[in-house]
C-alpha cells in the first residue's frame, strides 16, 4: 500500500516583507473617498437645485449623483497614487545600501542626462 507524501509546509509569512501600506493608510483612503463622495452629491445636488423650478426631484437627484461620482472618482485617483507611493517609499527603503548593495553593470544603470 502506497503513502502519500507529506504536503509541502505553508511558508511563513509573518515575516516576509511586503510593498503595501498599512491598513490605517487604505482605511483613512477609503474614507477620504466616502467623504469625498457625499461631498459631491450635495454640491451637485444644490447646483442643480439652483437651476430648477417647480417639482425638480429627478433632476436633483441625478445632480447629486453626477456630483457623487465625480467627486468619489477624482478622490480615489489621488489615493491610488498616493499609497502606490508608499508602497514604492516602502521598498525603497528596504533596498541595501553601502557596500552590502550589489554592483550593478553600467550597461543596466539607467541614462542620466
Amino acid at each position: 500500500m502506497a503513502t502519500e507524501p507529506d504536503p509541502a509546509p505553508a511558508p511563513d509569512l509573518d515575516g516576509a516583507p511586503t510593498a503595501l501600506p498599512s491598513v490605517g493608510a487604505r482605511v483613512l483612503g477609503f474614507l477620504a473617498i466616502v467623504a469625498a463622495g457625499a461631498i459631491g452629491a450635495f454640491i451637485g445636488y444644490a447646483f442643480t437645485d439652483l437651476q430648477c423650478h417647480g417639482s425638480c426631484a429627478t433632476p436633483d437627484a441625478i445632480g447629486g449623483l453626477v456630483g457623487a461620482l465625480i467627486g468619489a472618482i477624482g478622490v480615489a485617483v489621488v489615493v491610488v497614487l498616493a499609497l502606490r507611493a508608499m508602497g514604492e517609499w516602502k521598498t525603497v527603503q528596504r533596498r541595501p545600501t553601502g557596500p552590502d548593495r550589489p554592483a550593478v553593470a553600467p550597461a543596466k544603470r539607467p541614462r542620466v542626462r
